[in-house]
Parts: structure tokens; C-alpha cells; sequence
């Protein structure tokens, strides 16, 4: 199944030389501005209009400003204890993590297991919603502008997984990260970008091979 479709992606031939090590770095972190109407920012998406934000307990999704902060898109959203977030193809991706924080009163669309919702970029409602056939949580996500592809943390396998958004989220490719609880991807040209909270690192892998290249 998928967890054996991922163990022999990324792998090398028997006798195969290893390949070298990733480089090691340092970030250092630059605090830029408040958004004191989240209070629990759980999920992050950067775009070409502006960085997108979503709160995991008021399930609100905005759009700032880079430079400033500035709200200038906002939208309550259908999903539950958003942790991933993604905004591409007149959409935004929510991973929706189930389990829903007690923080706020229970609503409708509130599920005890993780799914992906399609949201419509407006009214926050869904589309469609898709549940991860590795099961488990639905930490990360990010929308590839170039290929219109989604990219997610399939948390439960500790792989990478590319989805097709016009073929119901259908599996395109993995590629294992191990690393303990992987929550936010981005990219960057040929790189996928993955954060591991626990481990407090940030890995850069290549896309075309699945091997890490760095991590900070």
C-alpha cells in the first residue's frame, strides 16, 4: 500500500554509493510583527499576493501584508483544528486535523479525524472535503504555483506526498522525511521545505530525488 509505494521511492540501488551528507546551518529569527486577532496561529501559507494565516481554534484564515501585518483578505472557514494551510487554484487547502481544541464551542463541520478541505476563497465553505488514505493527522500543507499541485506532510508514514487537486486529491509521488511531527512545507523552485517541531529543525529537500539537501 502507500506505505510501501514510499519505503522504495527516494531508495538507491544495492551497492550504490550514499550520498552526501546535508549541509548544516543555523537560522537566526527575526520577529517582524503581531497579529493579536490570532491568537492561535497554527497554520501558514506564503503566496504571490501575500502570506496567508489560519488560527486553529476560531478557524479564521487571512492574508497580510509582508512588510506590515495588514489584514487584507479574511474569511471564517469550514474546517476543524486547522494545522495546514494552502491557497492556489482559486482555493484555499485546509488540513484539518480533527480533535477539535475545546477552546470554542463544537460546530457543524467539526470531525474527530483529519481531513483536507477545498474552501471556497470567499465564504470559507467547503467544496469538497477528502480524508488522508494514510490516516492520522493532516499537519502541513502547501500549494506548488508551477506544477498546481498540492504538498503535504503525511505525518502518520513520516513521508512527503504530492496530490493532484483536480483528481480528488489523488497520491502523485512520496518520498520519506523521517523527523518527529513534521507541520509546515513550503516551496522553493526545485525544493521542498519541511519543519519538525519537535525536533526544532527545518529540512530542504530536492524534489526531484527526495534527498535532503540542508537543515537548519
Amino acid at each position: 500500500g502507500v506505505v510501501a509505494a514510499a519505503g522504495t521511492m527516494g531508495g538507491r540501488a544495492q551497492g550504490a554509493q550514499a550520498p552526501p551528507a546535508p549541509k548544516r546551518s543555523t537560522a537566526k529569527v527575526e520577529k517582524l510583527w503581531n497579529l493579536p486577532a490570532y491568537k492561535y496561529m497554527n497554520a501558514l501559507e506564503s503566496a504571490p499576493d501575500g502570506l496567508w494565516i489560519g488560527d486553529q481554534v476560531t478557524e479564521k484564515v487571512c492574508r497580510v501584508d509582508w512588510n506590515t501585518g495588514k489584514i487584507l483578505h479574511e474569511v471564517q472557514c469550514e474546517s476543524h483544528n486547522i494545522s495546514g494551510l494552502a491557497v492556489g487554484g482559486g482555493y484555499i487547502w485546509a488540513g484539518s486535523n480533527g480533535s477539535v481544541n475545546n477552546r470554542r464551542p463544537p460546530r457543524p463541520t467539526d470531525r474527530e479525524y483529519g481531513e483536507f478541505a477545498q474552501l471556497d476563497m470567499k465564504t470559507g465553505k467547503i467544496v469538497r472535503v477528502s480524508r488522508p488514505v494514510w490516516g492520522g493527522g493532516t499537519h502541513g500543507l502547501t500549494y506548488n504555483q508551477a506544477t498546481g499541485t498540492l504538498w503535504t506532510a503525511a505525518l502518520s508514514i513520516q513521508c512527503a506526498a504530492e496530490m493532484d487537486p483536480k483528481d480528488n486529491l489523488r497520491v502523485l509521488r512520496m518520498f520519506r522525511t523521517p523527523g518527529q511531527r513534521a507541520h509546515g512545507l513550503d516551496m522553493d523552485a526545485n525544493y521542498l521545505w519541511m519543519l519538525f517541531s519537535t525536533d526544532r529543525e527545518v529540512h530542504k529537500y530536492e524534489l526531484s530525488s527526495g534527498r535532503v539537501m540542508e537543515i537548519i
